[in-house]
C-alpha cells in the first residue's frame, strides 16, 4: 500500500498540489485522473521521488519515503517498477537486452539466471518471439509490452505507469490495460496509473482519484464514476459524446426504478 498524507508542492510560489491525501491499495489498479495541468503528473513524480514535496508524507507500507536514509532509499527503489509514457526502450539494445537491463544493474545472479528471468517476463507479456528484435522493428503496442516486462523484471512491489496507453489504438490500449490489471493481481503489486484515458478508467479503475487544479476533487471506483454528482468530474469524464450518452442512459434507468 502507498499512502500520501497532506502533500503540498509548489513551483516559484505557485501551489501545484494543495494538501493531497490518498491511499493506493495493494493488489488493485489505482488511477490518478485529471485534465492537463491539473497536477496529476506532479503527484506521480512526487510519489516516486523525482520531485520532493514541500511538506507531507509518502508512505510505502509504513515507510516514510521522504525521510529515508540513502541505504533504505536504495532498497525501496529496487522494489519499484516504472512504465514510462514513451516506453523508453534503448534503441541500441534488443528487446531481451532491454528487459535484462535492470537485472544487469541490480541483480547479482549469474547471466543465465538473469536471461531466464527476462525471458519469463517476456513470456508473461506474450512477447517471447520478439526477444532478438530491436525496438525499431516492433510495433508501439509491442514496445509497451516490452516496457512492462522490463518494469516487472525485478519483481517489484510497486508499479507506476505514466499514460501507458499514450499513442496506442483503442484495441491495443485495452490489451495493455488488461495486461497491467492481470499482472497487478497475479503479483499482488500496488499499481498507480496516471491517465486521462476514460476507457482505462471504466475498464480497470478499481480505485480512482480525480485532481482539479491541484486539489483532490473526488475519489471512488469506476462503477461510481457514472453515478457521481460531482460537476467537475462529470465535466471531465463526459466531455466525449459517448460517455455523455452513457450518463444519460444511466439517468433514464434510475428514473424508471
Amino acid at each position: 500500500m502507498v499512502e500520501v498524507k497532506h502533500i503540498i508542492k509548489s513551483f516559484d510560489g505557485r501551489v501545484i498540489l494543495n494538501d493531497i491525501s490518498a491511499i493506493f491499495e495493494t493488489g488493485k489498479t489505482n488511477l490518478i485522473i485529471g485534465q492537463s495541468g491539473s497536477g496529476k503528473t506532479v503527484l506521480l513524480k512526487t510519489i516516486i521521488g523525482l520531485l520532493r514535496p514541500d511538506s507531507g508524507q509518502i508512505l510505502y507500507d509504513g515507510r516514510n519515503f521522504v525521510g529515508l536514509k540513502k541505504r533504505e532509499l536504495n532498497v525501496l527503489r529496487r522494489e519499484m517498477g516504472m512504465l514510462f509514457q514513451g516506453s523508453a526502450l534503448f534503441d541500441s539494445m534488443t528487446v531481451l537486452e532491454n528487459v535484462m537491463f535492470p537485472l544487469d544493474m541490480f541483480s547479482s545472479d549469474p547471466y543465465k539466471e538473469r536471461e531466464k528471468r527476462a525471458m519469463f517476463c517476456l513470456e508473461r507479456v506474450n512477447l517471447p518471439d520478439a526477444a532478438h528484435l530491436y525496438p525499431s522493428e516492433i510495433s508501439g503496442g509491442m514496445m509497451k509490452r516490452a516496457a512492462i516486462a522490463r518494469a516487472i523484471a525485478l519483481n517489484p512491489m510497486y508499479l507506476f505507469c505514466d499514460e501507458p496507453n499514450s499513442g496506442l489504438d483503442p484495441k491495443t490500449s485495452l490489451l495493455i490495460d488488461d495486461l497491467i490489471h492481470d499482472i497487478t493481481k497475479d503479483y499482488k503489486m500496488t499499481t498507480i496509473i496516471n491517465t486521462h484515458d476514460m476507457n482505462s478508467v471504466m475498464n480497470i479503475g478499481e480505485t480512482i482519484i480525480f485532481i482539479k487544479e491541484g486539489v483532490l476533487e473526488w475519489r471512488g471506483t469506476s462503477d461510481e464514476v457514472i453515478s457521481s454528482n460531482n460537476k467537475a468530474l462529470n465535466d471531465f469524464v463526459f466531455a466525449s459524446d459517448l460517455f455523455r450518452k452513457v450518463k444519460e442512459i444511466e439517468g433514464q434507468e434510475q428514473e424508471k426504478k
